[in-house]
């Protein structure tokens, strides 16, 4: 495992907010939210792009476990619930996107912004690795940008999945590494 940084690498948190980080998550979400948080402050400090990604709502898509729920069509989330956590430390240069499908990518300008700053790789951290993080990183990897996993700040709410995605799908969609190993290599530009 080791994580290459390309000239302008995008750190894009997915879903660290209020109404998704109470939720149960196979590995501590404080962890989650730090090694995010360290990430971020490190990438603002080189100058590299920091996307916060959001979700408001569910797509309109029918769906076993929402028919399972009763529920059909999109379901909004209250307001309070989309806050991103207070660890972020939001600041005007981050982009952010609000999402209403599991990646960050479909029906929203994350496209046009990472390249209006001229990034050609992400690198990913936050919830849940099955839905989020992998969707988003399936349609970067398609849109040719380089994706990078950063697998000590994501979690899922079931181990098995979680270490599913690690294993099976992560390594065809981009490289895999830790907190440690992208603050070094940022360090060292």
């Amino acid at each position: 495992m080791s994580i290459e940084l390309e000239q302008v690498p995008a750190l894009v948190v997915i879903d660290l907010q209020s109404g998704i980080v109470g939720q149960p998550a196979a590995h501590p979400i404080d962890q989650v939210i730090r090694n995010s948080a360290d990430l971020a402050e490190a990438f603002r400090a080189k100058g590299l792009p920091v996307v916060l990604v959001n979700v408001d709502a569910t797509a309109p898509g029918r769906t076993e476990r929402s028919k399972a729920l009763g529920r059909s069509g999109p379901q909004s989330l209250p307001a309070e619930a989309t806050v991103l956590v207070p660890e972020l430390n939001q600041q005007p240069s981050d982009i952010t996107v609000t999402k209403r499908t599991f990646g960050a990518f479909l029906s929203t300008d994350l496209d046009a912004k990472l390249k209006g700053a001229g990034a050609n790789q992400i690198v990913l951290t936050g919830v849940s690795t099955t839905s989020g993080v992998e969707s988003t990183a399936r349609s970067a990897y398609e849109l040719g940008y380089h994706v990078a996993f950063v697998l000590d700040a994501m979690t899922d709410g079931n181990a098995e999945a979680h270490e599913a995605s690690v294993k099976h799908q992560f390594p065809k969609l981009g490289e895999l590494g830790t907190t440690a190993e992208v603050l070094e290599a940022l360090a060292a530009r």
